[in-house]
């Protein structure tokens, strides 16, 4: 399906529906075919359980040992923990663009991809949004009509926003993951989809906030979103630019092939520091280049919904 036919629908659960039954179909034809098989709609059989849910059909034809899943069997809690902040509207001029997105967009895509996927399970779901603080938190269900209402506070961030509209919002992502980690109180999945553009002073907090929500037995999976071609390569003209902080409004005119040699070192520092922190407390960190689809959202999400089964 084409960007711009997906375009036409306009509609984040259209979309949803669309890619979740290509990907699933995907991972039938793939090496994942009894995992997949497994996600849709089976677990695979443990020893020594009761053998009467057992689906000897399905064992005829993968020759493998799957129990078909109930109703009650809502074995996951998932909290989707999106940032908010003015930086994750970069770039602005792509801001609601489903073939070029920013960060934001990108985000609001990819919740969608999960909560369609959850709701297939069964599986129940919540939604955080958070820039300067927490700005919203639903509650944690697993219904189509939850679904729907996601949904619809995911759409309103797709709303046009000019650059004299977007307010400066700063990122208080220590400050809001602390907060979520003593309000989420049963043992959940928390998805976090953040540019980690907290500074230099503002790191050992985030990091702090991270090992605070696995402290609390939380898994958590973290998606980096970041423009990688401006962002992390500044790949810009050689003619001088205004760069702007989308948090705090300061700007600065400088030519980018002067700096960006130093640049490229601070970021990369910064992505490994942030991906060394994860690795070290467990968490599942996926690098997320939002110019690259929504693939490299979909796969990491299944693996670790079926590794917290």
């Amino acid at each position: 399906m084409s960007f711009q036919e997906i375009e036409k629908y306009k509609s984040l659960d259209f979309f949803a529906r669309q890619v979740v039954e290509g990907f699933i179909t995907g991972l039938h034809k793939s090496p994942f075919h009894g995992f997949s098989v497994e996600f849709a709609e089976h677990r695979l059989y443990n020893n020594g359980e009761s053998t009467k849910n057992i689906d000897w059909k399905l064992y005829g034809r993968t020759d493998k040992l799957f129990v078909k899943r109930f109703e009650e069997e809502t074995n996951l809690r998932c909290h989707i923990l999106i940032d908010n902040s003015s930086s994750m509207y970069f770039p602005l001029e792509r801001h609601s663009q489903f073939s070029t997105p920013n960060k934001i967009t990108f985000s609001v895509y990819a919740a969608a991809l999960i909560t369609e996927l959850l709701v297939r399970q069964r599986d129940a779901f919540g939604l955080s949004l958070f820039s300067d603080k927490v700005d919203l938190q639903t509650e944690v269900r697993s219904s189509t009509t939850h679904q729907r209402y996601v949904l619809s506070i995911l759409e309103r961030l797709l709303s046009p926003v000019k650059p004299d509209n977007l307010e400066p919002r700063g990122s208080a992502v220590a400050e809001s993951l602390h907060i979520m980690a003593e309000r989420i109180h049963r043992r959940s999945l928390v998805v976090i989809f953040t540019d980690a553009f907290v500074g230099q002073d503002k790191e050992e907090p985030f990091f702090d906030a991270l090992r605070h929500l696995r402290h609390c037995k939380h898994e958590v999976l973290l998606f980096h979103t970041y423009d990688r071609d401006k962002e992390l390569d500044l790949n810009y003209g050689n003619k001088p630019y205004y760069f702007i902080d989308m948090e705090t409004d300061k700007r600065i005119k400088v030519f980018p092939n002067e700096i960006s040699e130093q640049y490229r070192k601070a970021m990369t520092a910064q992505t490994e520091s942030v991906k060394r922190h994860a690795m070290q407390y467990n968490i599942d960190y996926v690098p997320v280049d939002i110019n690259q689809g929504f693939e490299q959202i979909m796969l990491p999400f299944v693996l670790k919904r079926s590794k917290h089964h």
